[in-house]
């Protein structure tokens, strides 16, 4: 058994684009690009929805912070900058600076 496909988003993008220009049917572009029709409905169906999104005020939308792990990482940021300034300190007697 094969494994699954992984296409990118430009080649959905582009699949999906032939599939709303309607030159082609489903099935045509399926054997064109070697995938399923069912995808192929699928990502027109995605282009669809997420059209609007690219007019809405303010651009992109901004990325979820996770809060919680925002706070870990500045924890972890506190413990190396101990850690480093302690051995700057133990390494000073050895440079003679």
């Amino acid at each position: 058994m094969s494994k699954r496909k992984q296409h990118s988003p430009e080649f959905k993008a582009k699949v999906a684009l032939e599939a709303l220009k309607g030159e082609q049917t489903v099935a045509e572009l399926a054997s064109r690009f070697g995938v399923h029709p069912t995808m192929i409905h699928s990502w027109k169906r995605a282009l669809l929805e997420g059209a609007s999104g690219v007019f809405e005020r303010g651009g992109a939308k901004k990325p979820e912070v996770d809060e919680e792990h925002v706070k870990e990482l500045h924890a972890k940021i506190g413990e190396l900058a101990v850690a480093n300034d302690f051995l700057s300190r133990k390494l000073k007697p050895w440079t003679g600076k």
